[in-house]
This record gives structure tokens, C-alpha cells and sequence, in this order.
């Protein structure tokens, strides 16, 4: 167990496994949460599970897919992304290896992980129709096009919303139009969305900068999946970058 991680974790400890809903075959069904726990440390990037049973039987989970796990340790919980590399039988236990493919971070149930950032983006209040499309949950067949927008840069982005730095304010809990582009499978891809201002906080010692923070509004379930994987994949590069010391 010669490992950074194992400051954090340890053998015994508590697993939930969860195959990232972007991979699980296209269905309606909340994605299956299944628990095991931690057998050995092997590395720092490598890691054996028990393998999970449900009802008396093993789960026989599929390996190369990309996994989301949540791990109790003590009164911490932590998260990471993880890919089934091996499969055995080992001392009468039946056990996963799994090759982590994100960093271990701190988690708290229920929010998104934020990856920091710096893209360009741009804004604009929403005009009243519009509001009123939001109330009559129909938001973005009715978004206007040509409106002047203004420019802002991204400081860090999630699945479920952003914070952001601009020269202007807002106010909070008014609805903004919100347009920035993530290089998806290659290709530069534009996001419209609208959001809700949780904060709209001036920078001490800078003028006319304010930072904010938007929470997404009505996003559809296929286009949060696309900005989760985008900050998955931007991850895993820079983790990678870390191992090739660039």
C-alpha cells in the first residue's frame, strides 16, 4: 500500500460504484448504485474492490466502461472516476481491479464537481417573453435571437451550473442568457442556456469586475451529460499531463 492515496483511503472502506450515465445503454432508468468495498491499495492509480453481489449473486459489471465511484472513509467522502481493468478470483474473494482515470477529490452528496477554468463567454438578461417562456417550461424554443450580449470569461463549470468573471453585475435570482463553446469530440460545439444568478459579488480591489454564480435553468438530461463528459475528458488530459510531468 506504497501510495499517496492511501492517506486518504484505506482497505475496508465503504465503496459505491456507479457506470457514468453517458456510457449506460439510452433508457429512462435512474442509474444502478452498487456497493463493494475497498480490498487493496495496489498504486496510486490502481485500486481492488470487492466485487459487488446483489441478492446472493455477483455483479458482473462490465469491464473498459467508465465508472463513478464514491468512497466513505472515516467522516469523508471522496470521488473519482475509474475504468474495470481485471477481474479474479482471489483468496476465496471475488474482486474488481479498477484503474482510476480522475483524481480522488472531496465530494459532497448531490452537487456537481466544478472544474476550474477560463473560457470565454457571453450574457445578457432575459427580456419579459422570455421569463415567461421559462414559467410555461418551454425556455429555449423561445429565446431571441440578435440581442446584444455581453462578454465574460468562465472561471470554473459543472454540471450543474457556472461561476463566472464579468465587467457587469446582476441581479441575483433574475434569469440570464448564457452562450460559450467546449471542444466536443473534437469539434468547437455552442451551448445556449439560460440560468438563474445565485450571486452577483464586486471584486474588491478591481474595478468594475464582479464575479457570479449561475445555476442552469430547465438543461436538458443529454446536453448536462455532455458538459459532465467534457469536464471528465478535460480532466483525465490534465491528469495525464501531471503523470508525463508537462
Amino acid at each position: 500500500m506504497n501510495s499517496m492515496i492511501s492517506s486518504f483511503i484505506e482497505p475496508g472502506n465503504k465503496v459505491e460504484i456507479q457506470m457514468v450515465e453517458s456510457q449506460r445503454n439510452q433508457s429512462n432508468e435512474a442509474p444502478r448504485t452498487y456497493a463493494s468495498q475497498i480490498q487493496d491499495i495496489l498504486s496510486e492509480n490502481q485500486i481492488e474492490l470487492v466485487m459487488p453481489m446483489e441478492k446472493g449473486k455477483l455483479i458482473l459489471l462490465p469491464m473498459d466502461k467508465e465508472y463513478n465511484l464514491v468512497i466513505y472513509a472515516g467522516n469523508n467522502l471522496f470521488q473519482c472516476f475509474a475504468r474495470i481493468i481485471d477481474r479474479y478470483k482471489s483468496n476465496n474473494i471475488y474482486t474488481l481491479v479498477v484503474e482510476l482515470t480522475s483524481n480522488l477529490r472531496k465530494y459532497q452528496r448531490r452537487e456537481y464537481y466544478r472544474f476550474s477554468c477560463a473560457l470565454e463567454m457571453n450574457s445578457r438578461n432575459l427580456e419579459e417573453e422570455e421569463v415567461r417562456a421559462i414559467e410555461e417550461r418551454d425556455p429555449y424554443s423561445n429565446l431571441i435571437p440578435g440581442l446584444p450580449l455581453k462578454r465574460s470569461v468562465i472561471l470554473d463549470i459543472s454540471g450543474g451550473g457556472l461561476r463566472f468573471l464579468s465587467t457587469h453585475s446582476y441581479e441575483p435570482d433574475s434569469l440570464i442568457y448564457i452562450s460559450y463553446n467546449l471542444l466536443i469530440n473534437g469539434r468547437k460545439k455552442e451551448y445556449e442556456l439560460v440560468g438563474k444568478v445565485l450571486s452577483s459579488v464586486k471584486q474588491e480591489g478591481r474595478r468594475d469586475s464582479y464575479e457570479h454564480r449561475v445555476q442552469y435553468v430547465d438543461i436538458e438530461a443529454e446536453v448536462r451529460e455532455e458538459i459532465i463528459k467534457y469536464i471528465f475528458e478535460e480532466e483525465r488530459k490534465h491528469r495525464k499531463r501531471e503523470r508525463l510531468g508537462s
